[in-house]
């Protein structure tokens, strides 16, 4: 009897044996049998228990019984891991009934708001509808304001802030106690338009809003909600998104602070350019943007059919205005022109804005004065102006207006320059008389002279055909770009050919029909007269003002090589 009792004893002591091989092991598909051998220690406890022999193998050497300072380890460390999961699941429950109590709050505060109906007090004084740019104005005065929600703030239980925009300004408004409970005040989101009545007051010193002022509600309502939630247009639009999406959503972009500040600025820039050519008293005129000539070489063109006849996009309204100067005298014009170039630079455009202007019974340093008297002129009534000139330091805080005369540099000086500054080709070599010099290295040399030039004189070669031979040098043109730092060229201009058989030899050389161009030639048929002009790139202009760093940021909705939406 005392036999069997011992040999029971020594049943109930045998524990599971389960092996573990730190080379073979698998804690994922491993079952702990011999034949599918844990990876750790650690796995073997967590999946079996603590009441269990371990067979350990590390070697060539086979199975040996796991050493106690390795059960030791495996034991602590799987007693560390359970305790942080306790407190993970701890902290996640109490995650979850916070956003349970969360969820049925908010779900009575909708119904509660369901219940909140506001209407205007017909006691107050009758509000008047007002622009935010009235505002000062208007203080202490009973308004209405309407517009779309730019920010939107709430703070505690009884107080609202939203700030109002309505393109012309922006309106801070208060909104306290029944105002902000109701259900369009708790479901309010950005850029939802609204309609706000109240009192501006003038803000107490140390506190700050747009205009020094807010106005202080007393009703309100939605004229149109947008969407919260993904849709939400925090959502659609980020300073980190894809400057594709960006170009895509620009409909909703142009609504961002900056981006309207841009096109305001252009707005202003182009009436100081307008003011300008009043005081020098030259009349505007509008050239066609389809026609059937080439101005900048045929590569360029965007063609299309024209009732069976080929036709293109204009490249420049300069043939045009020439055709004025007779009848009209000094004449310019503010266009869209087209250039078909399959360039991804910064500072190329597909269309753009372009302000061009032809002047009659001139010399080549007349027109370089004058491009330098515009440029300045725009600067001085763009910064003088109060608001512009706000718009200027926003964007470009650091701007300071060129001094004067502008650095006038001709081309062969240029080359010269680039040799002397090491600034080469991409395969080593030096630019040689005769080279067109791309943009980047005429960039380079721009910002490191750090000023405004007028790069004159360019090889008859590499310009267009109907400029000017210098006199004394049949090699150059009386040409000129107008070089700026940060953005590069922004003017080309030039004397124009006033001889007629200089003009119909420049076409043959050029390989240009000219047939087509008969109206442009008879200009210097029946009474010819030294002339020239320019084009100026709107955008080019702007992104040097305002510091931006490509041309499509100035243009509403740019188009370039492969954007043409939306």
């Amino acid at each position: 009897m005392a036999s069997l009792i011992a040999k029971a004893t020594e049943m109930l002591s045998i524990t599971e044996t389960v092996y573990v091989d730190e080379v073979a092991g698998d804690d994922v598909k491993g079952t702990g049998a011999e034949a599918t051998p844990f990876k750790t220690v650690l796995k073997a406890i967590e999946s079996k228990g603590d009441s269990i022999k371990i067979q350990v193998k590390k070697d060539a050497e086979g199975y040996k019984d796991v050493s106690g300072a390795a059960l030791k380890k495996a034991k602590k460390t799987l007693a560390e891991q359970q305790k942080k999961a306790k407190k993970l699941e701890e902290q996640q429950k109490k995650q979850n009934d916070e956003l349970k109590k969360k969820a049925e709050d908010e779900a009575k505060a909708y119904e509660h708001a369901k219940s909140i109906v506001l209407v205007e007090d017909t006691s107050l004084p009758k509000a008047e509808k007002i622009k935010i740019r009235q505002a000062t104005e208007k203080r202490s005065k009973r308004v209405k304001v309407s517009g779309w929600v730019h920010r939107l703030r709430v703070q505690g239980k009884d107080m609202m802030f939203i700030i109002l925009r309505d393109g012309s300004g922006y309106l801070q408004c208060v909104l306290t106690g029944k105002l902000c409970h109701t259900l369009d005040a708790i479901t309010l989101s950005i850029e939802s338009t609204v309609t706000i009545w109240g009192v501006i007051n003038e803000l107490p010193e140390g506190k700050t809003a747009p205009g020094n002022h807010e106005l202080v509600a007393d009703y309100w309502e939605v004229v149109g909600k947008a969407p919260g939630g993904d849709e939400a247009f925090s959502n659609k639009v980020t300073a980190e998104a894809d400057p594709s999406y960006l170009l895509d959503n620009r409909h909703l972009v142009l609504r961002g602070e900056t981006a309207s500040a841009v096109l305001r600025a252009r707005a202003e820039v182009i009436k100081a350019f307008r003011a300008f050519y009043d005081e020098e008293q030259f009349t505007e005129v509008t050239p066609p943007c389809m026609v059937q000539t080439q101005v900048e070489g045929g590569s360029t063109l965007f063609s299309f059919n024209y009732y069976g006849e080929n036709a293109y996009l204009t490249q420049s309204s300069q043939l045009y205005l020439e055709t004025c100067l007779p009848s009209l005298g000094d004449v310019f014009c503010l266009a869209e022109s087209y250039r078909a170039e399959k360039s991804h630079t910064r500072r190329h455009l597909s269309e753009y804005s372009h302000l061009e202007a032809e002047m009659a019974f001139i010399e080549f340093d007349d027109l370089l004065d004058h491009l330098e008297n515009m440029i300045c002129f725009v600067i001085d009534r763009s910064l003088a102006d109060e608001k512009t000139g706000e718009l200027i330091k926003q964007l470009n805080p650091d701007f300071v207006k060129p001094s004067r005369p502008f650095l006038r540099m001709k081309y062969e000086d240029a080359i010269t320059y680039l040799k002397e500054n090491e600034i080469k080709k991409e395969d080593g070599s030096y630019y040689q008389f005769g080279e067109d010099i791309p943009e980047a290295p005429e960039r380079t040399m721009t910002d490191k002279i750090g000023r405004p030039i007028f790069l004159t004189h360019f090889p008859a070669e590499i310009k267009a055909f109907y400029m000017q031979k210098v006199p004394g040098d049949r090699r150059v043109t009386e040409s000129v770009d107008v070089l700026m730092p940060g953005v590069g060229e922004i003017v080309g201009g030039s004397m124009r050919m006033d001889n007629r058989e200089e003009l119909l030899e420049a076409y043959g050389t050029a390989g240009i029909d000219p047939s087509p161009y008969y109206w442009y030639t008879d200009q210097r048929k029946y009474g010819t007269t030294p002339h020239g002009g320019y084009g100026l790139g709107v955008e080019r202009f702007l992104a040097w003002l305002l510091n931006r760093y490509t041309v499509r940021e100035c243009s509403l909705y740019p188009r370039f090589t492969g954007r043409c939406t939306p």
